[in-house]
């Protein structure tokens, strides 16, 4: 039986349905944590990409909004300097998932385990990729804050966030984590100090070349206001309070949607394809680097940022001269290389260059004005406006090759209902190519909603998940201390 010592579940039903559930634990798992040590219980929600998405990595301003579920880690520490993971799938019946390995494998302060061959040995079996994303705190501490572990842990993960929806599931088990850990070792970490943490075990340890938005809305989003985040590279502005007139869903389309995928990264690419192309054009100091494929671009009039121009500059001076597509051998024996540092081009890949470099500069600006208009709110005239941010930015995913059928049939639906029935725009979330679909209306449009996930269900077979409600980022949160009876 376990004794809360620290914290409270008030306000945090599925928190205290997670400690009901840790009380409740199979016999096979009875003697997973012990009596000797306390136990550490984290939570960091989902997100929904409300603006902003894609444009993160080339520093627009996003908008995020935590969702209402979330992933719980519970951590004890050991006696010995092993790090055991386990995953119990919420859904009865479904198998459990383990991983376990000694920390002396991630090395020493002094020499430790390089990013690249963590990844590579988590990616060797593609059924304990999974854990890349937990154990990879440990080694990330190690690394950015010579953190050395005289003792290892043992990790339970609970997570009702379903994978590959776009709704951040990984960015919340990391953070879940890193709060865990940071708890129980008695870390300082400041909050969005954190996020960028959880965003290097994303990239270089699990290898998913994602921006930072998605760990700082798990980590220091608040409950039913979006998170402001400026991403150069990652400043946070005054949250943003969504009207009492206005409410946010999400739909899952049933399409997975991967952070890692090809379609993602071919993207994200290309857009740092095209901001080192526009660099030549402003005749910006371009300098090799001693990695192939890579470049250092001196920038005082863009700081590396697509997010940096306007509209009106990038159509009148550059846009006429970028490629609509390009191969990658193309590009790279013409420019050399890309200031990314965590995807690469690939020279056999053909990318959509015009309309990546495109994306971020106008959504930049979709943001801001979507933020401006909730900012100073007045009436529902807004809300018309703002729907017609979000299509013009599902739109311009689709220009990229980021769009889904399912997605496009979800957003059709919204539109086809309307503001008539309650409802004024819709959107494709995070990496796009499937995944959720975020949508703004008045908070009595619930059943519309509703009706328009039964349809969905209907015309594709696809039974959709539905997302409502907010809660606290997992700072807010903090941790709960329980002891074993």
């Amino acid at each position: 039986m376990f004794t809360l010592t620290h914290g409270s579940t008030e306000g945090f039903p599925d928190s205290s349905a997670f400690l009901a559930w840790l009380n409740q634990l199979p016999p096979a798992w009875q003697s997973f944590f012990t009596a000797e040590r306390e136990l550490f219980i984290t939570r960091a929600p989902g997100r929904l990409d409300l603006m902003g998405g894609i444009a993160d990595y080339s520093g627009a301003l996003v908008l995020q909004l935590p969702i209402s579920v979330a992933t719980h880690v519970a951590l004890q520490r050991r006696n010995d300097r092993r790090v055991r993971i386990v995953s119990l799938a919420v859904e009865s019946g479904a198998p459990a998932r383990s991983f376990e390995m000694g920390l002396e494998e991630f090395g020493t302060a002094a020499a430790p385990l390089d990013y690249a061959t963590a990844c590579e040995r988590f990616k060797r079996k593609p059924e304990m990729q999974w854990a890349a994303y937990i154990a990879g705190v440990f080694l990330v501490l190690l690394r950015e804050r010579g953190i050395e572990f005289a003792e290892g842990a043992n990790l339970l993960i609970r997570s009702r966030l379903p994978e590959g929806k776009g709704i951040s599931s990984s960015a919340a088990l990391e953070v879940a984590a890193m709060q865990a850990v940071a708890a129980a070792y008695e870390l300082d970490l400041e909050p969005s100090a954190g996020a960028f943490l959880c965003q290097i075990v994303e990239n270089r340890v699990a290898g998913a070349p994602c921006g930072v938005m998605d760990q700082m809305a798990s980590m220091c989003g608040g409950p039913d206001e979006l998170l402001a985040l400026v991403c150069q590279p990652g400043t946070l502005q005054e949250p943003v309070k969504l009207p009492a007139g206005l409410a946010v869903w999400g739909i899952d389309s049933g399409i997975r949607h991967a952070v890692g995928g090809s379609d993602y990264g071919t993207v994200r690419t290309a857009a740092f394809m095209g901001y080192r192309i526009l660099a030549m054009l402003a005749e910006l100091e371009c300098e090799a680097t001693d990695t192939p494929g890579k470049v250092r671009i001196v920038d005082p009039r863009w700081h590396g940022y697509l997010a940096n121009l306007s509209a009106s500059e990038f159509e009148q001076q550059f846009a006429p001269y970028l490629p609509q597509r390009i191969s990658g051998a193309d590009f790279l024996a013409q420019y050399q290389g890309i200031t990314d540092p965590v995807t690469t081009v690939d020279p056999a890949r053909s990318y959509p260059v015009a309309a990546a470099t495109r994306h971020p500069i106008y959504e930049n600006e979709r943001v801001n004005l979507f933020a401006e208009l909730l900012r100073h709110w007045q009436d529902e005239s807004q809300a018309r406006l703002l729907g017609e941010l979000m299509y013009a930015s599902h739109a311009s995913y689709s220009a990229c090759g980021l769009g889904s059928e399912g997605t496009d049939e979800l957003v059709r639906l919204v539109r086809e209902a309307g503001p008539a029935q309650g409802l004024f725009g819709a959107k494709i979330t995070g990496g796009g190519s499937g995944g959720a679909v975020a949508i703004l209306g008045r908070p009595e449009a619930e059943t519309v909603v509703e009706a328009i996930a039964a349809t969905y269900a209907q015309h594709t077979g696809r039974e959709p998940l539905g997302l409502r409600g907010s809660s606290p980022g997992a700072a807010q949160f903090g941790y709960l201390r329980l002891k074993k009876e």
